[in-house]
Parts: C-alpha cells; sequence; structure tokens
C-alpha cells in the first residue's frame, strides 16, 4: 500500500515538491555559509519524494545550541512559507476522497519544514533512531 500512495503522491506533487527542496539545497551550499540548511534541504528532498513508509524522528542527543539558533533562523527566512504552502497543497488534495492520505502526508511535513536541524528520517519499521557510541 505504501508503494501505491507513494507513487500516487509523486504525481500529484512529491516530485515538485522534492525539486523545490532539492533547488533550495543547491543554493544554500554554493552560499557556503548555509551549507547545514543545504543538507537538510537535500534529506527533506528525498523524504518528500517518497514519504510513505518513514517518518521524522529527534537525532540521537538531541538538538544542540547550533541546531535551535539554526531553526529558529530557518524559520524566519523560509520556514513559515514552506509551511504555509504544505497547508496551501494539503487543502487542495483533501478535497478529494483519494487525496485525503496526501494531505495527511503534506501536513505531516510541516514540523520538518519549520525546524529542520537536528531530525533524521527514518524507516516506520524503526522509528527510534539507534544510539551511537
Amino acid at each position: 500500500m505504501k508503494t501505491i500512495l507513494n507513487l500516487v503522491w509523486l504525481v500529484f506533487g512529491g516530485f515538485w515538491l522534492a525539486l523545490g527542496y532539492f533547488f533550495a539545497g543547491v543554493l544554500c551550499c554554493i552560499l557556503i555559509v548555509t551549507i547545514p540548511w543545504g543538507i537538510a534541504s537535500f534529506r527533506i528532498a528525498g523524504y518528500a519524494l517518497w514519504p510513505f513508509g518513514r517518518t521524522v524522528v529527534e537525532k540521537p542527543g538531541g538538538s544542540g545550541l547550533a541546531s535551535t539558533l539554526g531553526n529558529v533562523i530557518w524559520l524566519l527566512v523560509a520556514g513559515i512559507w514552506i509551511a504555509i504552502g504544505h497547508l496551501t497543497s494539503a487543502f487542495f488534495m483533501a478535497i478529494t476522497i483519494i487525496g485525503i492520505p496526501l494531505a495527511i502526508a503534506n501536513v505531516k511535513m510541516i514540523p520538518i519544514s519549520l525546524m529542520p536541524l537536528g531530525k533524521e528520517i527514518v524507516p516506520t519499521s524503526a522509528p527510534f533512531v539507534p544510539t551511537y557510541h
């Protein structure tokens, strides 16, 4: 079922969403100082391309002060606008019965689009990230 939902998602918006995150990542990496946001954008692009069967969890050890400050900057510069885009897309996807799971996936992406640093995307079969020693 996850594969079918992912294919429908890919056709009805996932490709364009992932492409937007990818280009944002490229832009952030070109600007050197914003490389952490670029890496986060690439991770989210992969998640936006194929979201069903994966979830977002906190990285082991939590997020430090740098991640928190980075997330605040991201939130003010881009996060709010991306979240509004996800909400708008979710609204239009929810109009049809087939689009309801896609709308839910869009809404589930809002937290990582608002605060991407300090997060990890893992398969839903393993929702807890193993600690690294």
